[in-house]
């Protein structure tokens, strides 16, 4: 097993990706947007994301998927992402920060960097593919 992802992880991994910049999101919390579209971010609390107590969330990270049917694929596992009907119809989903170290950092890596390129420009995607940082989907060995 690789090693388990953490909350700076995110910020790390987000960043390393082309034409990424650090913006005040949700709250003024750190989010990640690439052209004028957050991929990823920390989320202010609010009342669809709650304990079992009601009370809300302080700790969720929303990143975006391709599709739905890659939302459904990170929800219905059995692992710390979830979603909330705030986000039905959107291609997103959750996870604590409390709850990353239930995956590896390559795991995290892969959902950020898939999330970058559901919303990077073609041609940028395309140019860091060429260039041998990138990895085509199904590539990974």
């Amino acid at each position: 097993m690789g090693v388990r992802a953490c909350v700076d992880d995110v910020s790390r991994t987000a960043l390393a990706l082309p034409r990424v910049r650090e913006v005040a999101g949700w709250g003024g919390r750190p989010a990640y947007q690439v052209g004028r579209k957050i991929f990823c971010g920390n989320r202010s609390p609010r009342p669809d994301a709650v304990d079992d107590d009601g009370r809300r969330l302080d700790d969720v990270i929303m990143i975006r998927t391709p599709d739905e049917s890659d939302k459904l694929a990170l929800v219905q596992a059995d692992g710390p992402f979830f979603t909330t009907p705030h986000f039905d119809g959107f291609n997103a989903v959750l996870i604590r920060a409390s709850r990353l170290g239930e995956i590896t950092r390559e795991e995290l890596a892969e959902v950020i960097t898939d999330a970058w390129r559901s919303c990077a420009p073609k041609t940028v995607v395309a140019e860091w593919l060429r260039s041998g940082q990138g990895f085509e989907p199904g590539a990974r060995a």
